[in-house]
This record gives C-alpha cells, sequence and structure tokens, in this order.
C-alpha cells in the first residue's frame, strides 16, 4: 500500500502534517483539547489521530521517537537563555533546564525567519535551481525581507548593536560580521537541502543577508552541512571530519572549561558547539555540555541543540516546557517550514 492510501485511513493526505506533530507535546495536545483547538479520534484499527482544527492539520501521536526539525536550535536557546549574562560552569540536570526566566531569544526568531525566507523562495524555483542565474539573488532577497519583518516583529529579542542598526533601515545591507549569528540560524539549510552542496550554498545565502565576511559566512555553512550529513546517515566520525576541514577540533570541553571566555565570533564559538554535540550521547547531555563552558551560552547550545535533535529524540517534556515559551506565529512559522521540507526532502 502506498503512503498515500495509508493515510487515507486517518484523513486528508494534503492535510498530513509533521510539523503540527513536531510542536504538539502532550501538554499542547491536552490544553488543546480542553480549548476547543484540538480533536482526539481513535481510527477504525485503534490508531490515535490528533487534528488541529483551526488548521484542519493532522498527526499520529506516540511515535517514539517523533521526529522534530529546527526545534533542536530553539530548545538550546530557551534553555541558555538565562546563562548568557550569568554563566555556569557545571552541566545542568534535565530537571533544571527550563526555569520560571527562561525565553526565547533572537536565536530562536532568526532561525524561524530563515526557514521561512527559504520556504517562500524555494518553493518559487525549479529543484535545480543553483544552476539557474539570478535564482541565488531570489533566494538572498526573500531571506533578506524575512529576517528584517521577523526582526523588527520581535524588537527585544536580544539582538547586537549592529544588527539592531540593520533592521532600522529601510535599505538592509551586509555588514561584514564575523560572529556567530550566522550560524546559530543555519538548521534550516541542513534540512531543506537535497545535497551537502545545496546546504552549503543556502548558508552561505541565509549568512550573507547580514553576515558577509568569510568567517561568518564558514560558521553558517559548518552547521548546516552537518546537519544535512547527519539528517542523510552519516556518523559522529564523518561529521567531525567534515568540521575539522574548517576549524580545528583538536579539544575537548573539560580542557577548554577553565579558560574558555565569552566569545561571540563563529571562529571562537563554533567548534565549540559542535563538540558539545560530538562529546556527548543524548540530546539534554548536549545542552547541558554547551552551557557548562559559559560564554555565549544561548548560542552555542542552539547551534548544538541544531545538530543533537538529527540524531538523539528531545525528551516530551523538555520540549513541551519549550514550546510553552514560543508564541502563535513563531509556533506557526516552525509548522509550515517542516511542512514544507517533509514534501521536499526525505524526512
Amino acid at each position: 500500500m502506498r503512503k498515500e492510501e495509508e493515510l487515507r485511513v486517518y484523513g486528508d493526505p494534503a492535510l498530513y502534517s509533521p510539523g503540527t506533530a513536531m510542536i504538539m507535546a502532550q501538554r499542547q495536545i491536552d490544553r488543546g483539547v480542553e480549548s476547543g483547538k484540538a480533536r482526539v479520534d481513535t481510527a477504525a484499527d485503534g490508531t490515535t489521530v490528533v487534528t488541529w482544527t483551526p488548521t484542519g492539520k493532522w498527526f499520529i501521536p506516540g511515535e517514539a521517537p517523533r521526529r522534530t526539525a529546527m526545534l533542536g536550535a530553539v530548545c538550546g536557546d530557551v534553555v541558555g537563555s538565562i546563562y548568557e549574562w550569568h554563566n555556569i560552569s557545571r552541566k545542568l540536570q534535565p530537571e533544571e533546564m527550563i526555569s520560571a526566566r527562561s525565553r526565547f531569544t533572537d536565536d530562536t526568531v532568526m532561525t524561524c525567519a530563515v526557514a521561512q525566507g527559504l520556504q517562500k523562495g524555494l518553493s518559487q524555483l525549479p529543484a535545480d535551481w543553483m544552476q539557474h542565474p539570478g535564482a541565488r539573488e531570489q533566494l538572498l532577497a526573500s531571506v533578506q525581507e524575512h529576517v528584517h519583518r521577523f526582526g523588527n516583529r520581535y524588537p527585544k529579542a536580544g539582538y547586537g548593536g549592529r544588527f539592531r542598526a540593520w533592521l532600522a533601515s529601510e535599505d538592509p545591507q551586509p555588514y561584514n560580521s564575523w560572529a556567530n549569528g550566522s550560524a546559530m540560524r543555519a538548521s534550516y539549510p541542513g534540512w531543506a537541502a537535497r545535497s551537502l552542496e545545496e546546504a552549503e550554498k543556502l548558508a552561505e545565502i541565509s549568512s550573507s543577508v547580514t553576515h558577509d565576511h568569510p568567517e561568518g559566512i564558514k560558521g553558517a555553512v559548518v552547521i548546516a552541512g552537518c546537519i544535512y550529513l547527519l539528517r542523510t546517515g552519516a556518523d559522529k566520525a564523518a561529521v567531525r571530519e567534515y568540521a575539522a576541514r574548517f576549524y580545528d577540533l583538536n579539544f575537548t570541553l573539560d580542557e577548554i572549561r577553565p579558560t574558555y571566555k565569552f566569545d561571540v565570533s563563529c571562529a571562537g564559538s563554533v567548534p565549540q558547539a559542535i563538540c558539545a554535540f560530538l562529546e556527548n550521547d543524548s540530546f539534554t547531555d548536549v545542552i547541558a555540555s554547551a552551557i557548562s563552558i559559559g560564554g555565549d551560552s544561548d548560542t552555542i547550545a542552539a547551534m548544538a541543540g541544531s545538530l543533537a535533535e538529527v540524531v538523539y529524540p528531545i525528551p516530551e517534556e523538555l520540549r513541551g516546557r519549550v514550546l510553552d515559551r514560543l508564541d502563535g506565529f513563531l509556533l506557526g512559522a516552525l509548522v509550515d517550514a517542516v511542512d514544507f521540507i517533509a514534501d521536499r526532502v526525505p524526512y
């Protein structure tokens, strides 16, 4: 039986939504049912089906593990948000991951903005867009539009001074930045790409709207490339080999923890995020290790989390509590972006 025929048993295949599944942890399902926004049905074969009634989108809960995309970066951002200016040098326990002060920051906003920009741009281009003159400029314009719009929608998300000036401009231009803002928002290029070359190109475009310095572009390219490799079956050894073409990874987090300083450059934070992923074997341990070295905690954890979610499921409780911190606009952006890549690439 074809997938489409299987889906017809439960609902309209066109409305099957892995993006909705990603954002509907059990606590969100329960609240949706209580408010009348979610409906839980049981199909004839006993399968439970959840429908989000405002959109008609549906999914089958209880898949183990439930796949996510980009939510790893959001989790890292939210967990790390309270430690950026209050660094710690120990690993958080799972029950410490979220507090009343945990919130999303610019890392989450820009991850969603890039995803929406690339989604819109790619939907208007042919599959072989890299062979078409003008396609890069079309994608660049779409990403710029969405980054500018999302940034101004959330003006207090925690941007740096130069980016705030970029947001205030009526004609925003890249400003040769090498900072890690390019890399923390680069998870979607790794998920949306159909080849490593395409992942790297999409990352370059996502970076270049602001961070067009070679080091800024490199940080985005490496994060997206690692995600693509993991998504397509590469192991950690292959990821290390790939990332080592760009950065020196000849260190451990234990070795650098006593002396590591706050560093917003890609060169001073992307390798650390990659090592946090390489050294650990669960999603929560990756996030805890990334935060434990101090520095730009939310961004390092966002980058590390974006890699970790490809191979490690995000715990249900953590996912639910992180999603509680997002508003409907950002949740909708995540859903749309994931549904788009589910149709575009193997998910």
